[in-house]
């Protein structure tokens, strides 16, 4: 048996993350703890709603030396439970740690961040859940991003026409679903290589949409009305968290229930283990009776569809309007909240509210005007923090993800 390769674990890596990191923030910020006139950080929660006062360097200095502590103690054998507590916790508090070094000397408002983070979030999330249904059942679908840009347009010119934006969602639904029937026969009835079809599919998009902004959209005089807030009944009327989760608009609350949905359909339904058998050995699903073309069609079905719906949240619930790429790679990003949730929907959740976080964040810190060393941040740096996030993540945070076995093999009946 050959020798097995030393080196540092994922884990290791993440515990030589948070000691860099807590050890930034304790030297940075120590020699202002105990000054008599500390910056102040003001966090609000809510409008109207509690202000909390955090000094500014105190606050940063713990922080970091929680992280010191997460950090050392993986390298503890004893203490490996306690570390791993000690990690999460660490995870957690980076989101109030960049807060708080934002706002100092200033006020933010927290709520917003999550209200913010859960909307941007949401096509992210929808495009998640569209991979998730075409890669548990075995086709890779890269042309999620083409599929939700089709979907913003057509949805948006059909409103347009139409009057009616319930119409606009429909067809952006539909529109999404047509999309994906082309790759679905692309890869299940021609076998084509499954990226290079998703990648025509994404190409497609764009002259598609270009093509039909300039020769409809752009004259079609409609514009700048989106699918109206719904507040929830009773819920939305909670102290703090109530306008955050529960006034929010009609794609938004759909998404909260295609992810519950898709999760229970996938591991609680005849079609679910049909879909994971599918997946991971067709040739056995095939034996024992399930039809292996009429799964993978439907899922993939499914999957242009969902999308399609992400693609409406961009021109029918925020924007009111269709522009050239508007989706801005979010379809990519989706795929990358995928695999950062292994291929299950809450999970994949998680990813996609991550993502949704860093886009909200530098959306944050341009409002608040952050400066490093008294030189403020420039904008184009603020902006790519997103992208640079979903690298960061895929790159070293996620451990080895493992996708269902068959995804991107054709199946030869």
């Amino acid at each position: 048996m050959a020798a097995r390769r030393r080196g540092l674990t994922r884990r290791q890596v993440i515990a030589g993350f948070f000691i860099a990191l807590g050890l930034l923030l304790v030297v940075t910020n120590i020699a202002g703890v105990g000054k008599a006139d500390p910056t102040i950080s003001k966090l609000a929660f809510g409008v109207p709603g509690p202000v909390v006062a955090a000094p500014t360097a105190l606050s940063l200095t713990l922080i970091g030396a929680i992280f010191l502590a997460s950090g050392a103690l993986v390298f503890v054998p004893a203490a490996s439970r306690l570390a791993t507590w000690l990690l999460w916790a660490s995870a957690v508090l980076i989101f109030p740690a960049v807060l708080i070094w934002a706002a100092a000397g200033k006020q933010t408002n927290v709520m917003t961040m999550i209200s913010e983070t859960l909307r941007l979030g949401t096509p992210i999330a929808l495009g998640a859940m569209a991979g998730i249904w075409a890669e548990r059942s075995g086709v890779i679908n890269i042309a999620i991003e083409g599929m939700m840009l089709s979907g913003a347009a057509f949805g948006f010119a059909a409103f347009a026409f139409s009057g009616n934006i319930w119409v606009g969602v429909l067809t952006a639904v539909l529109v999404g679903g047509f999309m994906a029937l082309i790759h679905a026969t692309l890869a299940i009835q021609f076998k084509t290589d499954q990226i290079i079809s998703g990648t025509v599919i994404n190409i497609l998009a764009i002259g598609v949409t270009g093509y039909l902004r300039r020769q409809f959209i752009v004259d079609s005089g409609g514009g700048r009305v989106t699918l109206p807030q719904t507040p929830i009944p009773l819920l939305s009327d909670i102290p703090i968290l109530g306008p955050a989760l529960f006034n929010g608009k009609p794609i938004f609350y759909t998404m909260i229930a295609l992810v519950v949905l898709t999760h229970l359909v996938l591991f609680f339904t005849r079609w679910g283990l049909r879909t994971r058998a599918v997946g991971e050995n067709p040739r056995a699903a095939d034996t024992v009776g399930i039809n292996v073309y009429r799964v993978r069609y439907t899922d993939v079905l499914i999957s242009g569809m969902i999308a399609g719906l992400g693609g409406a949240w961009f021109s029918l619930e925020t924007v009111g309007n269709f522009d050239d790429g508007m989706t801005a790679g979010k379809g990519f990003i989706a795929l990358a909240a995928m695999i950062f949730g292994k291929w299950m929907p809450f999970g994949a959740f998680g990813g996609a509210m991550l993502f949704g976080y860093f886009e909200a964040l530098q959306t944050r810190l341009q409002i608040l005007k952050v400066e490093i060393g008294g030189t403020p941040v420039p904008v184009q740096f603020l902006q790519i923090l997103p992208y640079v996030a979903t690298m960061v993540v895929l790159a070293g945070l996620i451990g080895r993800a493992v996708g269902p076995a068959a995804a991107g093999k054709p199946y030869e009946k």
